[in-house]
């Protein structure tokens, strides 16, 4: 054990290290926009920084500052004392940097597993994943941040505040020596913030440097070691914990003092505006008697996932009641919508403000006039003067920040998209105000303008419904707090009664039972977890009952359906199909589509023949050389426009499937190359068999296996899968999605070139016409077969099925002599019909996720 004098010796050496990390006169603009000037602050070993500063003071451009997202305009990062350049968020993580970005980037349709590692996921020997290495070091971390969920879970059916867990074992995972938290707690539970905080208290123990960014106070004073305040881009200062109150930080923070965070409200409740008796909804709450004054603020407190949400969402209409009912004013009324629940002048601010409140690509203009755009336009006819002079006041009123009414709200702070949600809804001038978290993620000086508004609208006669996860905020705020456990009404107290700790006990359950999963919980989410492996089974067990249902009655009618020379052609028509389907997968699961991939595998056939019909000594060699490299070239053009020009894909390949097909148009100028102009070795390319199969079939299953090893087996791989799910989580942690993006398009493009050599060969006669209309089927084998349109998602497995599937009624309505042009329909409907299904089964999955909220 030291003695004093030694003691006070080591701090000053601490002290007097070289910080692992720090920002060094940092300046940094966007446009003309500045949005930090002059920054300098140090993260030392074994500390916490905690940076305060109000939304748009700067925070989050220093995480991203030092986690190589954005590079310094001026100034730079040191590391170790030296100056550091991060062109990447790998570079910093290289430099041993983690962060917890405050919108986590996360990814729904891959697993718990592969989005802690994903960017640094365990290699085994033959480069490829080491899966066992991956489960087995994700269960570690897990357990550390105290969250006990199967490490193959898919990440989509977990909770929010579980997700949150997610990220902050990936950061873990890392094994950094610098760990940046950017707002970490904003959607834990207490129980999971102390879990936290005791990984923060561990790792400080080992001298890794932290800095937290947060808004609750209580939070940065118990965790910080040393405190640094932004105010509009600017250092204000960097002082220890011990050395700055309360108070001082805050009036740092906003230049000004805030004393009054929760206004003194004396106003008492006027008459009785909504009334819920009795209100159920199965699966999220039930038996809730709620009562709303006229100039009252009634609180629903509870954890998270208790309802409270839930109850909002089905009081503005948004969800159903399967019991009870609804009075507004005494007389019973029923919300089949929300334009129904606003029409009774209720207006909700969802907690969700990114996802459901906010347009994001929309102008503060345009988002704050929606709900009242039918004021905005007269006859019809949309005015943007007569939009301003109907939001422009409230705007005032909330004190905006923002450059213009054309303004993009994602390029807002947090604090000022929440004050254009606030203008849009209040604009409607309704009569009950249902707030869900509203103060969530802004700073506290915002907080103090938004708790001074809600109180100025009770005080006009405002119904006010405010839910909640911050306890000082519903004592602080409201008349009365109604506390919900697991959907069910536990207590009420009004705020005379309401103390913390009385809240807290009605909203939890005991020790025991707030153990971190129960069994019950673990089995319903091992279940859970296994659900998108049951829906495959789902999906593929309908595309086999399509195929029955097609084949058996067309080979009762015509028999030569199940004849071997049938279904040697049917294969063999699979296999170009299966090749072509696989390509467009590549590209759908980046969340693009590829229009004209039948362009370029005409276009390829046709080179290739010419080729082969040219150079007849090279035939094979040169025919497939020639057909995949003008597959490549036109599927690195396509994906070279849509990354570096910024173009949606659909606008692109539409456009370029046109292009293809006039150049194929031209180069042929009408003429047409037959079986007999080519040499027999490229015909019996594909038509020759080994061992009763088609060689065609043959090079189609190797084909997929190899897709299979690059799309399962392989990092890259699964980095697209991640392009697709989340595009903007992926730049945060370094996946250079362009990149993949172009790397998609151009494998597409190499498939739909060996397809068109393939072609070649199959049907022998080519001219500019190959594969006129194949885009429909290909897509449609891809969309059926279970690819996500949204991306992210999608099996080999699937693909040939749905392949199989469109190729078994095409067959089908051949036989029975159906005229082929009813074909297209056919496609058509199939696709709607496996939209509609995929739809549904994103529904379900949602709905089990948020039964598991419960």
């Amino acid at each position: 054990m030291l003695r004093q004098g030694a003691l006070g010796e080591a701090v000053a050496t601490a002290a007097e290290a070289v910080a692992p990390v720090a920002l060094v006169g940092a300046t940094k603009a966007f446009g003309g926009t500045v949005a930090l000037k002059n920054v300098s602050f140090e993260l030392r070993s074994g500390e916490v920084l905690a940076l305060l500063g109000e939304n748009g003071a700067g925070k989050s451009t220093c995480v991203k500052l030092l986690a190589g997202v954005h590079a310094p305009t001026d100034g730079h990062v040191e590391v170790d004392g030296k100056a550091a350049s991060f062109r990447s968020p790998h570079d910093a993580q290289a430099a041993g940097i983690a962060v917890m970005h405050q919108h986590p980037g996360l990814f729904p349709d891959l697993s718990v597993a592969e989005n802690i590692y994903l960017g640094h996921m365990p290699r085994d020997r033959f480069g490829g994943i080491d899966n066992a290495a991956m489960l087995a070091g994700a269960r570690k971390v897990l357990a550390t941040v105290g969250l006990a969920v199967p490490a193959d879970t898919r990440l989509g059916a977990l909770r929010t505040s579980e997700q949150q867990l997610v990220e902050i074992a990936r950061a873990l995972s890392l094994d950094a020596r610098v760990l940046i938290m950017d707002e970490p707690t904003a959607a834990l539970s207490q129980r999971e913030v102390e879990r936290l905080f005791a990984v923060v208290a561990d790792l400080k123990s080992h001298g890794v440097a932290m800095m937290f960014v947060g808004h609750r106070m209580d939070e940065i004073f118990r965790v910080a070691d040393r405190i640094a305040v932004l105010r509009d881009g600017r250092l204000v200062g960097v002082q220890p914990k011990a050395e700055l109150g309360r108070a001082a930080a805050i009036s740092m923070m906003v230049g000004r003092e805030v004393s009054d965070l929760y206004p003194d409200r004396r106003e008492k409740p006027n008459a009785l505006v909504l009334e819920a008796r009795a209100l159920s909804r199965a699966g999220a709450f039930a038996d809730i008697d709620l009562k709303l004054h006229a100039g009252e603020v009634v609180g629903l407190g509870g954890l998270v996932g208790s309802g409270r949400t839930e109850i909002a969402r089905v009081l503005f209409g948004i969800d159903q009641p399967d019991g009870g009912e609804i009075l507004i004013d005494g007389k019973p009324v029923r919300f089949t919508s929300a334009r129904d629940a606003m029409d009774a002048r209720i207006a909700y601010v969802s907690e969700d403000r990114m996802g459901q409140s906010l347009v994001m690509d929309f102008g503060v203009l345009d988002n704050a006039v929606l709900p009242v755009l039918d004021k905005a336009a007269r006859f019809g006819l949309y005015g943007a003067d007569r939009a301003i002079r109907l939001v422009a006041d409230w705007l005032q009123r909330m004190k905006l920040r923002f450059a213009g009414y054309g303004q993009p709200v994602k390029e807002l702070s947090g604090g000022n998209q929440q004050k254009v949600v606030l203008a849009k809804w209040l604009r409607t001038e309704p009569r009950v105000l249902i707030l869900d978290e509203p103060t969530q993620g802004i700073d506290v000086g915002t907080k103090a303008e938004v708790h001074a508004m809600i109180a100025d609208l009770a005080a006009q006669g405002m119904a006010i419904l405010l839910i909640s996860s911050e306890m000082p905020e519903l004592i602080g705020m409201c008349d009365r707090i109604v506390v919900l456990r697991e959907g069910h009404c536990t207590a009420e107290f009004s705020s005379r009664e309401a103390t913390q700790e009385k809240v807290l006990e009605a909203a939890t359950r005991t020790v025991e039972q707030a153990g971190a999963t129960t069994q019950t919980e673990q089995g319903a989410l091992e279940e859970a977890s296994k659900g998108p492996a049951n829906i495959l089974k789902r999906r593929e067990f309908g595309l086999l009952a399509a195929m029955l249902a097609v084949a058996i009655p067309v080979t009762i009618i015509n028999p030569r359906m199940v004849s071997a020379a049938n279904l040697t052609a049917v294969s063999m028509d699979a296999a170009l199909l299966v090749v072509a389907a696989l390509a467009q997968m590549l590209v759908l699961i980046t969340r693009n589509i590829d229009l004209s991939i039948a362009s370029v595998i005409g276009l390829s056939a046709y080179m290739a023949a010419s080729m082969v019909q040219v150079y007849p000594g090279l035939d094979i060699t040169i025919g497939l050389a020639t057909a995949c490299a003008v597959g490549t070239v036109c599927g690195l053009i396509n994906g070279l426009v849509v990354t570096r020009g910024k173009i949606p894909a659909i606008v692109v390949t539409l456009a370029s499937m046109s292009i293809f097909r006039g150049f194929n148009s031209i180069w042929a100028a009408g003429d047409q190359i037959s079986a007999d102009e080519v040499t027999q070795r490229w015909l019996d390319m594909t038509g020759l068999k080994l061992a009763g199969v088609p060689l065609i079939v043959a090079i189609a299953v190797l084909i997929l296996g190899a897709g299979y090893v690059l799309l399962y087996r392989t990092a890259i791989g699964r980095e697209l899968f991640a392009t697709g799910s989340n595009p903007d989580g992926a730049r945060l942690i370094g996946i250079p999605v362009d990149r993949r993006i172009l790397m998609a398009f151009g494998l597409a493009g190499l498939l739909g070139g060996f397809c068109g050599a393939l072609w070649a060969s199959r049907y022998a006669t080519i001219d500019a016409r190959v594969a006129l209309g194949f885009e429909l089927t290909v897509i449609a084998s891809a969309v059926v077969g279970g690819v996500a349109i949204r991306g992210g998602s999608g099996t080999l497995l699937g693909i040939v099925l749905g392949s199989l599937t469109l190729l078994v009624i095409k067959n089908g309505l051949t036989l029975v002599r159906v005229d082929p042009l009813w074909l297209q329909g056919v496609y058509g409907l199939v696709i709607l019909v496996a939209i509609g299904i995929d739809t549904f089964i994103v529904r379900r999955a949602e709905q089990a996720r948020q039964a598991r909220m419960r």
